[in-house]
């Protein structure tokens, strides 16, 4: 794999935590450039230390038509790029009534992600290999969350038509979901600690191997999505969940 990801470039928005940092990582331990966009530094700083000019860093909201833009034009200037992976995402308790709460995280969740790639396009390389961030609660449910699971299903239901339209222009489009991940997304949907606690508990007895995910085992999956090894698979969408919606 190493060969394969050298000097490469990819884009990776999202990029400063979670599953976007993991996939960060890995693809600079590969040997990738990595042009990533987020809109703190975060725990890119590490990988700035550790990896210097083969990380470039914008500061960026893939909701911001004009920073988008600044995405494009700097990976015009060193693409062409390879390797796409349109991270960014929120998630908000609401009601299921909330239809202004599916128009927020659509914002990011949805809509982010197919700008991210609109952008980028025209500087894609023959062969590039995409791989947008879908959910496993799209399959189940999870009260409180009808608004980004519905942004992100619906992600997931353009992802596999796009992949259709691109497959004759040599970019192969998949969907990787994620299951309970060891994240920042759970302290940010207004949870009381006690709360988040209850939750972990609750969601661990249906995780096979009882506990969540870490970022950096769903970036394994998403690296390889992207890579060489599954070059035949167009539209699919891979759900890395320890078991979870098989119970």
């Amino acid at each position: 794999m190493l060969n394969e990801f050298h000097n490469r470039l990819a884009v990776v928005t999202g990029a400063s935590s979670g599953i976007g940092l993991a996939v960060t990582e890995r693809l600079l331990e590969q040997g990738a450039r990595v042009l990533a966009m987020s809109r703190q530094l975060g725990g890119l700083a590490e990988c700035a230390e550790r990896f210097g000019e083969q990380l470039i860093w914008l500061a960026g909201d893939v909701t911001r038509p004009e920073d988008l833009a600044r995405l494009a034009n700097r990976a015009q200037s060193l693409g062409p790029v390879d390797f796409v992976v349109p991270n960014a995402g929120i998630a908000q308790l609401a009601d299921g009534l909330d239809v202004s709460a599916f128009d927020r995280q659509w914002a990011v969740n949805g809509a982010g992600a197919l700008n991210t790639l609109a952008c980028l396009r025209g500087h894609l390389e023959v062969s590039a290999s995409v791989v947008f961030i879908g959910t496993f609660l799209a399959n189940v449910t999870f009260p409180g969350l009808a608004a980004y699971i519905a942004s992100k299903a619906a992600l997931m239901a353009h992802a596999r038509t796009l992949a259709v339209e691109l497959a004759p222009h040599g970019i192969r489009i998949n969907t990787v979901s994620p299951g309970p991940t060891a994240t920042p997304i759970w302290s940010t949907l207004g949870l009381k600690p006690e709360d988040l606690g209850d939750v972990a508990n609750t969601v661990n007895q249906r995780l096979l191997d009882g506990r969540f995910l870490e970022p950096g085992a769903v970036a394994d999956v998403i690296l390889f999505q992207l890579s060489r090894g599954a070059r035949n698979v167009y539209g699919q969408d891979w759900v890395v969940d320890s078991g979870y919606t098989v119970r």
